[in-house]
């Protein structure tokens, strides 16, 4: 795992999936059950769901729940119910949906003491524990090019879709240290930001 965060970062998006897990457990070791929060009528978040659920076994995760995003209450409903037993963990999936209720989940993952990986570093500036995911500043140079080419008169539909070949693995100490999670030192070492 370390070997992959390391070399390359290419994955497709549901390999992601994946490595949430794996870091997940790594800075959380204790976590026996998952809450993955997605967006039930995006099929990624569906299918990032099967590829966590088909893996928890391997990491010695004995349970993996489903919480929807469409709203607020559902969320909280959710997060609520999930963290009543212990050695929880929550994995957020990206979407519009996850994206918009950030600040509340991020709330809530604090109040109830639940180590949270998320797919977006920003999630980390604004509280969150961990993220992994592609680099959105890479993103945006990426889609100039794009633009310029479609300046230049290439077709739209003649360019290839590319996938983000960036990851970023973004860890915040402090939520670290207010959730007493000791970040491992091989994770802070492959860490592209560590925030205090």
């Amino acid at each position: 795992m370390l070997a992959d965060l390391r070399n390359g970062r290419r994955h497709f998006e549901f390999d992601i999936s994946g490595k949430w897990l794996d870091l997940l457990k790594q800075i959380a070791p204790n976590v026996k059950r998952t809450a993955v929060l997605r967006d039930q009528r995006n099929p990624a978040g569906t299918a990032q769901f099967g590829v966590i659920q088909a893996l928890a076994r391997t990491v010695q995760v004995a349970e993996v729940r489903p919480v929807g995003l469409q709203d607020p209450s559902e969320i909280e409903r959710g997060i609520i119910e999930f963290a009543r037993e212990p050695n929880g963990g929550l994995i957020v999936t990206p979407s519009g949906l996850a994206i918009v209720h950030r600040e509340l989940i991020i709330n809530l993952a604090a109040r109830y003491k639940l180590p949270a990986i998320y797919p977006f570093q920003y999630f980390v500036l604004a509280g969150g524990l961990m993220a992994y995911g592609p680099d959105v500043a890479d993103q945006y140079r990426r889609s100039a090019g794009y633009v310029d080419r479609i300046l230049k008169g290439a077709k739209p539909s003649e360019l290839p879709v590319e996938q983000s070949t960036r990851l970023v693995l973004s860890v915040n100490l402090k939520t670290a240290r207010s959730l007493g999670v000791t970040v491992p030192a091989m994770l802070l070492a492959v860490a592209d930001q560590a925030i205090e």
